[in-house]
């Protein structure tokens, strides 16, 4: 069914198919309402038409939309449009988990594989302690964001597949490489059983490989309920000692031998990361010399036998007989026959069993009350400090209540965590710490720091500014504490001004906040009124409101000057000589002089003029140039005058 294009509800736009699971198909859509993306998961046919899953479905999807949790893909919506049955949820851009670990063809890096781990622990801790077990964790739902950051899907969702559509092994949607024994011989599960598929999942990240494959979900579940896992760190030998511990802890088959809850999980998960040679991992004390045994045809057959009889006390002889511990309440073992492939499940007359009272939220007192009144024993295991339940009331329950299945032995024992109420912490003294030192200080205070960057003149770059919550005030614990870190002084990138024009280069430099010198230089190569040269680089990060100089390019103004000569004067004029020889007395005399005139070496005036000339104009009478220019006078190619004549002052000169 392609539904691009429709819209469900009356609210949500399809826009396109973004991916196919085993049990739904998911779309990119607009929630026209908040105008924002959603994904929206619609259920395939198959699981529509069955109304007590549809029911299971709409009740646990619900109870998840209730988890919010920064691990956790959180559900908007739930419903149905025309048989249609959707979930709304966030939309995330990423990869699953299983994409990246198919990408990377081997081990990923086992510190990247801890906090990842980690983040999936905290989503689970968040889910049992509201009572929804997810029973489907693995690698196809856990989505890696952009960020780096592990969001859990389809809690709740696989609750309802698992308790009322899966019937066998082959119907399972490709989750058995990761079901615990328990569910995997169709018995009861809970919290540690996610915690079991946890280890699973980290085991693949580290290793690249699944614990237990086989060719068919049969064999692969036996497995799980007969073989022990290969230690990770024989196919990684990089592992971290403590890393492959704590995997082997969460694989543990027997749930009394595993992790109890997510919370010691992520500590000692956290602790791996601190310590990863360390030695920390506690063993669980229960029957350490127990071990998983393979069941042959010949305790089938007596344990048929046995049940057909309905001889009990028989049949617990034959199991302590033969130390079988691998058969539990319920569904008791699973038989593989070669020649036919079938699977027998045999049944044993269980005690008697009792429902498991809902205490989360209760006092201490009422829990007491409740549980030994259904004829189970009450046990404190912890007291804990709680920003959401208030003191003296349960913060969580083991066995917790479920809604699917919710039977115990009559007499065992329900565990319960009682709140200590809201811790109290005093936030420390953090103004003129560095960053670093300032934000540890914050956590061992229990509180989470909040930064806040700004300039700063008098505070060295990385050093706290100020706080926003004084010292020494007591505060909840877990509460934000603001504080506000210098970057130094405010930065400003130099911009390149060279070539540009004096005005333009000054404006760019004056909005980014620079004080602006500018000075000149002559290059009659380069344009008049560019910029030559900045005294910053340009790309230098530098303080702002810094000096720069910029060196304009200024072509001196052509100017002339004319110029007079006054031959008359430097020649003394023409004059009559007279010559007496033999008595005989003659007047001779030379009217004419050869005048010229040079400006910078270069003649600008060559003539043969009259001695009696007075101010004769030399050519135009233009001398042009810049400056100071060299003038020289010579009668009859003899220098007689020269003068450095300034054409910024002199518009005329005479020489005489």
């Amino acid at each position: 069914m392609n539904l691009e294009g429709r819209i469900l509800g009356n609210r949500y736009e399809i826009i396109e198919k973004v991916g196919n699971g085993g049990m739904a198909t998911v779309y990119k859509a607009t929630d026209l309402v908040l105008k924002r993306y959603v994904a929206v998961k619609v259920l395939r046919d198959e699981f529509t038409t069955d109304e007590e899953f549809i029911k299971r479905f709409e009740t646990e999807a619900q109870s998840a939309a209730r988890l919010v949790h920064a691990n956790i893909v959180s559900i908007f919506d739930v419903g149905v449009d025309n048989g249609i049955y959707y979930i709304v949820m966030e939309l995330i851009q990423g990869k699953t988990l299983k994409e990246i670990i198919v990408e990377e063809r081997g081990p990923l890096p086992w510190k990247w594989s801890v906090n990842v781990a980690i983040q999936i622990a905290s989503a689970l801790e968040m889910a049992h302690r509201n009572n929804i077990i997810h029973r489907d964790i693995k690698p196809h739902n856990i989505i890696i964001t952009e960020d780096g950051v592990a969001k859990v899907t389809d809690f709740g969702i696989a609750k309802a597949v698992s308790n009322s559509t899966i019937t066998a092994f082959g119907t399972t949607i490709g989750s058995v490489h990761y079901f615990s024994p328990e569910h995997a011989r169709g018995g009861y599960t809970d919290a540690k059983s996610d915690i079991y598929s946890l280890g699973v999942v980290m085991y693949e990240m580290v290793t690249g490989k699944v614990p237990f494959d086989a060719d068919t979900p049969v064999s692969v579940a036996l497995k799980h309920m007969q073989e022990d896992p290969v230690p990770p760190i024989e196919l990684n030998p990089h592992l971290p000692e403590a890393v492959n511990k704590i995997i082997l802890k969460a694989l543990k088959k027997d749930p009394m031998l595993r992790y109890q809850t997510a919370t010691e999980l992520l500590q000692d998960l956290k602790m791996a990361l601190k310590n990863p040679s360390g030695d920390f991992v506690e063993e669980t004390d229960y029957d350490p010399t127990a071990k998983t045994q393979k069941i042959s045809t010949q305790d089938v057959e007596n344990m048929q036998k046995n049940s057909r009889k309905k001889e009990d006390n028989k049949f617990v002889a034959f199991i302590k007989e033969h130390k079988v511990f691998s058969v539990f309440i319920g569904l008791i073992l699973l038989f593989f026959i070669a020649f036919g492939g079938t699977m027998l499940v045999l049944k044993v007359t269980n005690p008697k069993e009792v429902e498991v009272p809902n205490v989360v939220g209760s006092t201490r007192e009422e829990a007491q009350q409740k549980i030994e009144g259904a004829k189970l024993k009450f046990e404190v295991s912890s007291e804990e400090y709680s920003a959401d339940t208030e003191e003296n009331h349960v913060i969580s329950q083991d066995p917790a209540y479920l809604e699917s299945y919710n039977k115990v032995k009559e007499g065992s024992t329900v565990k319960v965590v009682v709140s200590k109420g809201t811790e109290k912490t005093k936030v420390p003294n953090v103004k003129g710490k560095e960053k670093d030192e300032a934000v540890q200080l914050i956590e061992d205070a229990k509180l989470k720091a909040e930064i806040v960057e700004e300039t700063s003149k008098t505070v060295k770059e990385g050093y706290v500014i100020s706080q926003e919550t004084d010292a020494n005030t007591e505060v909840n614990a877990g509460d934000t504490v603001k504080i506000h870190v210098s970057t130094g002084t405010e930065k400003a990138t130099v911009p390149g001004v060279v070539g540009k024009s004096q005005d333009e280069a000054k404006k760019a430099l004056q909005d980014l906040g620079f004080v602006v010198t500018v000075t000149n230089a002559e290059d009659s190569s380069k344009e008049n009124g560019a910029v030559l040269k900045q005294s910053l680089d340009e790309g230098q990060s530098v303080e702002k409101g810094s000096a720069i100089t910029i060196t304009v390019n200024k072509l001196a103004e052509k100017k002339s000057a004319t110029i007079f000569v006054n031959v008359k004067s430097i020649t003394g004029g023409y004059k009559e000589e007279n010559t007496t020889n033999n008595d005989v007395t003659t007047s001779t005399s030379k009217k004419k002089a050869k005048l010229r005139v040079e400006a910078n070496g270069e003649t600008i005036y060559n003539q043969d003029v009259d001695k009696n000339s007075v101010k004769i104009n030399t050519g135009d009478g233009k001398v042009v140039g810049t400056g100071t220019v060299t003038v020289k006078v010579f009668i009859d190619d003899i220098k007689e005058k020269e003068k450095d004549i300034d054409l910024k002052t002199t518009s005329s000169y005479t020489f005489d």
